[in-house]
């Protein structure tokens, strides 16, 4: 059973920074490009960031870039968001999930909170 469950999130102050965590399981981690997405009130999912299974990074939001690094280390199953100079449009809930989404890789875990305010 292909699972998600991120960690990291939390409240802090503009300009600060956090480094949010995804282990995935129920799959072959190394074999999937992996995104982190965002999810804020009022606004529509957002694909915030991509890299393929050997760790080539092929996508940032113009939103994050230059801000937010994606990595991940596959002998742990991990994706990692490092996240920095945040600001209060980078509020939301963050999901990461394989980029492919054919049979039994539909689910999605809970997500982070991150909180970004004064």
């Amino acid at each position: 059973q292909v699972q998600f469950v991120e960690s990291g999130g939390g409240l802090v102050q503009p300009g600060g920074s956090l480094r949010l965590s995804c282990v995935a399981s129920g799959f072959i981690f190394s074999d999937y490009s992996m995104n982190w997405y965002r999810l804020a009130p009022g606004k529509e999912r957002e694909l915030v960031a991509s890299i393929t299974g050997p760790g080539i990074v092929t996508y940032y939001a113009d939103s994050v870039k230059g801000r937010f690094t994606i990595s991940r280390v596959n002998d742990k199953n991990t994706l990692y968001l490092q996240m920095h100079n945040l600001n209060p449009n980078d509020t939301a809930v963050y999901k990461c999930k394989t980029a492919y989404s054919g049979p039994d890789f539909n689910s999605w875990g809970q997500g982070t909170q991150v909180t970004v305010s004064s």
